[in-house]
């Protein structure tokens, strides 16, 4: 069995890896009997690494130390930490688990759609002050049926909120300068320009990577071709929106939105997001968590079994991707 060896914060392979996981992993490769290493300090005979949040940038340095390395299955989500130039150079295989990070993400970005939808946070609050008398329902302004609900990005992600969204009587356009009308039809959708989507949906979930061109995507301009009375949804990066033309926009009441991941992050404590009825914050909590981090070990252990098997991997991550994913 080919050597192998963890990269990743010390104690995190235990979150990762259940014993049924490592099993797997043992079942396959030769496992250094280390544990969880935050550094290459001497030359291994590793062919493979399973690499987690923590590992250290694999340089020259590190990758002179480790000779044999043919595979980098991470078990977690962007790669961008630990991939450099010299490792494309030498022809490494890197495989990343953000598919399984993506599940937890569409599901909390369907339950926030279907709940904002149904003013669950307006109405928790009215029905909190309210303390056992009537609540005030207005009627005429709640429910899922019918709404438009723009998704940015045909990312992992976005591709996953939209099967979701089959299940619900609305109807998604997307905006991606990577989706075509072909490819929009056969995810059920309808590819919009941006404005359009800013112009006419209910509610705007962000899914676009952050990338330099992707920066304030979302600007004063854009912000303000949004309907009045339409939500933001930001479960991607604080980056892609403009947080202090956003914030001028909820200040106002004019948009509602739900954040999870602000910028910067976290928020200054003098904010005003906090204490606004139209704003929901959440500490960044939508992608893997508790018990959703296994998924990801999971995956990690299956790109190396696929390896070892001489199997092409599952999701492979190249140079040239980097371009456009998160």
């Amino acid at each position: 069995m080919p050597a192998a060896m963890l990269l990743m914060f010390p104690g995190l392979e235990a979150q990762l890896l259940d014993a049924t996981a490592m099993a797997r992993l043992r079942g396959c490769v030769d496992l250094a009997e280390t544990g969880a290493l935050p550094d290459v300090d001497e030359v291994s005979d590793a062919e493979v690494v399973v690499s987690g949040w923590g590992c250290p940038p694999l340089d020259a340095g590190r990758l002179d130390r480790l000779p044999s390395l043919r595979l980098v299955a991470h078990a977690a989500g962007t790669v961008r930490g630990l991939v450099t130039d010299e490792l494309w150079e030498r022809g490494i295989t890197v495989t990343s688990a953000a598919a399984a990070n993506a599940v937890p993400v569409a599901e909390f970005t369907f339950a926030a759609i279907v709940m904002v939808g149904k003013d669950v946070f307006g109405i928790r609050d009215r029905h909190r002050n309210a303390r056992g008398t009537s609540v005030v329902v207005d009627h005429g302004a709640i429910g899922n049926r019918g709404l438009r609900i723009g998704i940015i990005g045909a990312s992992t992600i976005g591709r996953l909120v939209i099967d979701r969204l089959r299940t619900l009587d609305v109807e998604v356009v997307v905006s991606d300068p990577y989706l075509d009308a072909d490819g929009a039809a056969a995810l059920g959708v309808r590819a919009v320009d941006l404005d359009e989507l800013l112009a006419t949906s209910d509610v705007v979930s962000v899914h676009a990577p952050a990338l330099p061109g992707t920066r304030h995507l979302l600007d004063a301009d854009a912000l303000g071709r949004m309907r009045d009375g339409a939500w933001l949804l930001n479960t991607a990066r604080g980056s892609l929106v403009d947080a202090a033309a956003l914030e001028a926009e909820l200040v106002s009441g004019r948009l509602s939105a739900l954040i999870d991941t602000p910028e910067p992050e976290p928020l200054p404590e003098a904010s005003p997001l906090y204490d606004l009825p139209n704003v929901v914050l959440t500490p960044h909590i939508a992608g893997s968590l508790g018990n959703e981090v296994g998924r990801l070990g999971e995956l990690a252990v299956t790109e190396v079994e696929r390896f070892v098997a001489g199997q092409p991997p599952l999701h492979p991550v190249t140079q040239a991707d980097l371009d456009r994913i998160a």
